[in-house]
Formats: structure tokens, C-alpha cells, sequence
């Protein structure tokens, strides 16, 4: 697998290499009022994708762009793999985000022994159907706002197939407006805050996983009914710590590594926000999330008060 995900990155690094001068709207693919990254989604597989069978043996993860999706589709594939260690050396998706795949991939992943992993930052109402129709047991995470734009905005200055912003300033004013790929972050949290009751959803939090790991692997393990012991449970967390991750992320991510595992801590937006910006995003919570169940579990005033 490591071979094919290396492969994945060179592709998409001689991409970058051709973008380098190019406007940053010449990143941008849009569909149905998102906006993605063409160097890594293609039409043909959004057209794809509205005809994938979903299984409801499937393990899916559902999260905002920097809210730990990285993080999370590791834990769901070490949770995943020990529970069925027959699966191990059989085909499995390389690269597990939906919109990142091929059509070609699409029809391939039919033939992927279950439980099959996949992952997306797809918005709600972008999910193909049939996950929904299949009852598709889905793990969905969300982090604080603050940290989550401060993540984004340092992701997309040190991914090469996303365009640089000037300055956090700017950044700043995208993210608030929703002016960024796949979207409003507070638009994802509304529709998931409708849906956080449903029985084929468990919502955690990138601040819950951080405060208790071995307790959310059991949580996830036990929403999909997988019988993990103790050691099992142990093992996962040795690999999902951060410092671990972020070693391993040397094999799995390569020259990209740093990017895609930069800091991965809580609170580093007090090294970004201005005291306008600060009132700004406090705003937006209360207008959006303010006395939700999904604004409760976020625990804004613990994470994003100075």
C-alpha cells in the first residue's frame, strides 16, 4: 500500500510542479456549489460515486477538512484491521477519501472484502445515497473552529496542489465566509448537528480524542460491534498517539509528512486570532451553533476563550 500511496503523491507532485505559477483559481474545480481541489478530484468521479453500492458492513469516516481526518482514518483502520485480521494483505483502498478516487476505483472497490474503510469531507447532502440507504454506520469528527482554521490555513500554504494564501488575514475572511474547499465549516456543523441522534451516527470530537484516546477507540469499536480486548485496545492507542503517527507519517506521507501532521495540538489559534477576529468567529458560533448538541460537545468555551 505504501508503494501505491507513494506513487499517488509523485503523481500529484508533478502536478504541483505545473501549477506553480498558475492562479489560485486555476485549483479550483467546482461542483454543485462546493469548491475542491482539481489536482485531486475529478468530475467523472463525483459522476461515479452517485452509483457506488454502499455496504452496511462499511466503516466510514466523515470530517471537515483539519478537523483530524488523518488521524481519525488511521484509528478506524488499526480499530478495523484487528478486529478482522483475516482481511490482512487483502486489497484495500490506498488512498480512502471518496472524492479522491478514480471511477475506475470505483468499480474495484466492489470486489474489497468487508469491512471496507473510506473516508470523506464531503458535506452531508454530497454523501453518496446509497451510504445513507444501506445504513452505513458513519464515524463523523469535528475540532473547534479556531483550531481548525489555523490548521487549514498552514495545510494549504504547505500543500503544493492547494493554492498559497498571502496571510492569515486572508485566510481568515475565506473561512468565515465559506469561501474555501468543500465549503462553509459551519454549514458541515449544522447539517451533522440535525443528524447527531441518528443511530448510524457517533459524533466525537478532535478535543475528546486528544483528552481520551483509549476511551474513543472503545467508543468506536463498540458503535460497530467490534470485540476488542483490552490489548488490542492499547495497541491502537501506542499507534494513534500524535508522536506516532507523525513518525509514521514518514512512510505513509512522505516529502509531505510535516504538512499533513504539523502540530496537532489545542489552542494554537491564540498564536493567530486578533481580538477582531476573536469576536468575529464567537459571533459565528452563537448564530450557528450556540445551544445545538454538536455546539455543547465542541465545549467552545473551553477551547475558544482566551
Amino acid at each position: 500500500m505504501d508503494e501505491v500511496r507513494k506513487q499517488f503523491l509523485e503523481e500529484k507532485q508533478k502536478f504541483a510542479e505545473e501549477f506553480r505559477n498558475k492562479k489560485p483559481e486555476d485549483f479550483i474545480l467546482q461542483h454543485k456549489g462546493y469548491q475542491y481541489p482539481i489536482a485531486l478530484c475529478k468530475l467523472e468521479t463525483f459522476q461515479a460515486l452517485e452509483n457506488v453500492e454502499a455496504r452496511s458492513e462499511d466503516v466510514m469516516l466523515v470530517a471537515y477538512p483539519k478537523c483530524g481526518f488523518n488521524w481519525a482514518i488511521q484509528l478506524l483502520q488499526n480499530i478495523t484491521s484487528a478486529a478482522h485480521p483475516e482481511n490482512e494483505g487483502k486489497p484495500a483502498l490506498a488512498v480512502p477519501m471518496l472524492e479522491f478516487t478514480s471511477p475506475d476505483k470505483v468499480q474495484e472497490m466492489k470486489s474489497f472484502p468487508s469491512p471496507r474503510v473510506f473516508g470523506t469531507h464531503l458535506h452531508y447532502d454530497e454523501i453518496p445515497a446509497s451510504f445513507f440507504k444501506n445504513r452505513t454506520k458513519m464515524v463523523v469528527v469535528f475540532r473547534n473552529p479556531k483550531d481548525t482554521a489555523v490548521s487549514y490555513f498552514h495545510f494549504c500554504n504547505g500543500n503544493p496542489l492547494l493554492p498559497t494564501c498571502i496571510s492569515w488575514d486572508e485566510f481568515f475572511n475565506k473561512f468565515i465566509a465559506g469561501d474555501v474547499f468543500w465549503g462553509s465549516y459551519f454549514s458541515h456543523a449544522i447539517a451533522w448537528n440535525e443528524h447527531i441522534d441518528d443511530e448510524d451516527v457517533l459524533l466525537l470530537t478532535f478535543e475528546e480524542l486528544k483528552e481520551d484516546l483509549k476511551g474513543g477507540i472503545k467508543k468506536i469499536a463498540d458503535f460497530y460491534g467490534f470485540s476488542l480486548s483490552e490489548e488490542q485496545i492499547q495497541s491502537v492507542a501506542d499507534r494513534g498517539t500524535f508522536k506516532s503517527m507523525k513518525e509514521t507519517s514518514k512512510k505513509t506521507h512522505f516529502n509531505l509528512s510535516d504538512v499533513f501532521f504539523r502540530k496537532g495540538e489545542i489552542g494554537d489559534w491564540k498564536n493567530h486570532f486578533t481580538d477582531l477576529q476573536n469576536k468575529e468567529m464567537d459571533k459565528k458560533f452563537e448564530e450557528c451553533l450556540a445551544g445545538t448538541k454538536l455546539g455543547a460537545k465542541l465545549k467552545y468555551n473551553l477551547y475558544c476563550k482566551a
